[in-house]
């Protein structure tokens, strides 16, 4: 991650209230199936990395969505909180989260393979096939080992 900021925010309701201490500058879009069913369309997303920190954790409620990857909700309001990689503990987490207007540009589109045709951005990013998304995760993993 390159510029990173911290940032606060909550859910909807405010009763999960949550901190990134290393919040990224840029957004990006996941276009994958499991994003569009669960949010009802394309979630946005900053990365978080590993230190985020919750007040209220007892309404966080955290589904198995994959595999390799689990999204928490606020079990009062329904709020998506985050996309949480299981192997890093990375976050991913929704732009709208987060108060104030952080410096955030809109870079990159993940499983851009996936993307109905019904809608598109007009920025030009950076935009990643899930292939393509896979074998980055996969060569961080290894140099990692």
């Amino acid at each position: 991650m390159n510029n990173t900021v911290e940032a606060s925010g909550s859910c909807l309701c405010g009763k999960v209230k949550v901190v990134a201490a290393a919040m990224a500058t840029e957004s990006g879009c996941c276009h994958c199936g499991s994003c569009r069913k669960w949010g009802g369309g394309p979630m946005m997303t900053v990365e978080c990395n590993t230190e985020v920190s919750f007040e209220g954790e007892e309404l966080i409620r955290v589904y198995a969505s994959s595999d390799w990857a689990e999204r928490g909700f606020c079990a009062n309001c329904g709020s998506h909180l985050f996309y949480r990689l299981k192997p890093t503990g990375q976050y991913y987490m929704p732009v709208g989260l987060f108060d104030g207007d952080n410096p955030r540009q809109f870079t990159h589109q993940v499983f851009i393979d996936e993307k109905p045709d019904y809608y598109d951005f007009a920025n030009r990013t950076h935009n990643l096939t899930g292939e393509q998304i896979f074998a980055q995760f996969a060569e961080q993993q290894q140099g990692e080992n």
